[in-house]
């Protein structure tokens, strides 16, 4: 039987081998460039990460009215729980005053034996006096009776407080669970934004973040800035307090964004909208999606100083209107309130409250 041989592996030479080096050559040259060093990512244009900041900013404001609307909740349920709270220690200390009560008027039945009437009326030296207390006893145990049922309603009462609290409790946990998730994504947007802002040199910062003055846009300095309220918001203003709000919207041009802020130094869009109308006297819902249905819905056609302007399909960003075509508005964590054109973003509607 022939013996069995490995078979021998050929070399490769030639054609072959050229061609197998010039591909391996071609695929490195392709993953780290003729220098050896590997290609970066290539650098996204201040167009692109206009674009893309712009977004997120869009998404973190979203969030940003969902965390003011749980907050808002959280903070209606911590009140509620307080007040419930309060209740049941009231009730509770009445309870406690009711039991001591009935203790005293028990102790003192064992005192006196707990004698049948008959034999207490044998024995006593005066039955005439003992027949007067008799009856007495006999209205204090009717007395006693109604205490004891008192005693039971209180019982019943406080349990019904105790189940309501551990039901407030129960939302209340819930909304700062909202809270934290709205919370997460909100500084991860506004994270991925800032890390994007820092790739590009302090100039395309600006022009990214719309701070330079750009065609169609007017720079306001602090000298100048309340030229569109003397030629269309204080003139034209519909009443004191649509001009007290106005007023109080000015004088916080250049106050910084802080998401989930109402002042007085810091704001998110929805918290300057609300303050500024809280100063007038007015009391308005704390998210934008709330705001907008706080008045009576006008067409853009109809703008007048004072109204409040909602933008995006979400209606997750809001202005105070104050004539010709301006607004001021708490934009986003790069830029201050300062005011603005109001075709900057989407336009979704506006409402009239004063």
């Amino acid at each position: 039987m022939a013996a069995h041989r490995k078979p021998r592996q050929r070399s490769m030479g030639g054609p072959a081998a050229r061609t197998a080096a010039t591909l391996a050559l071609a695929g490195a040259a392709t993953a780290t460039g003729f220098d050896g060093t590997a290609h970066a990512e290539p650098q996204p244009t201040p167009a692109q990460v206009k674009a893309k900041v712009d977004e997120l900013y869009q998404e973190a404001e979203a969030a940003t009215e969902k965390y003011d609307g749980a907050k808002e909740e959280a903070d209606t349920a911590q009140r509620r729980l307080n007040a419930l709270r309060d209740e049941t220690a009231r009730k509770q200390e009445k309870l406690d005053t009711a039991r001591d009560a009935l203790g005293s008027f028990a102790t003192a039945q064992y005192r006196d034996g707990g004698f049948a009437p008959a034999w207490q009326l044998a024995l006593s030296g005066d039955p005439d006096r003992y027949l007067d207390d008799a009856a007495f006893a006999e209205r204090a145990g009717d007395r006693q009776a109604a205490a004891v049922s008192r005693v039971r309603e209180q019982l019943r009462e406080i349990e019904q407080l105790r189940g309501a609290a551990r039901m407030e409790l129960k939302s209340l946990r819930s909304r700062l669970a909202q809270l934290q998730g709205q919370k997460k994504t909100i500084t991860g947007k506004l994270d991925e934004a800032r890390r994007l802002l820092a790739r590009l040199t302090p100039q395309q910062r600006t022009e990214v973040t719309g701070d330079a003055t750009a065609p169609g846009r007017v720079s306001r300095s602090a000298s100048d800035t309340r030229v569109p309220l003397e030629q269309a918001g204080s003139a034209t203003a519909a009443n004191a307090r649509v001009e007290a709000a106005l007023s109080y919207a000015y004088a916080k041009l250049g106050s910084p964004y802080v998401w989930g802020a109402v002042g007085p130094n810091a704001f998110d869009c929805s918290g300057l909208v609300q303050a500024a109308y809280r100063s007038a006297g007015i009391s308005l819902p704390r998210t934008t999606y709330a705001q907008i249905d706080a008045g009576r819905r006008v067409s853009r056609s109809e703008l007048q100083p004072g109204d409040l302007v909602f933008f995006y399909s979400g209606i997750s960003h809001v202005g105070i209107y104050v004539g010709g075509g301006q607004m001021i508005h708490a934009p986003n964590p790069s830029a201050p309130v300062r005011l603005a054109p109001v075709d900057l973003m989407p336009f979704a509607g506006a409402t009239r409250v004063a």
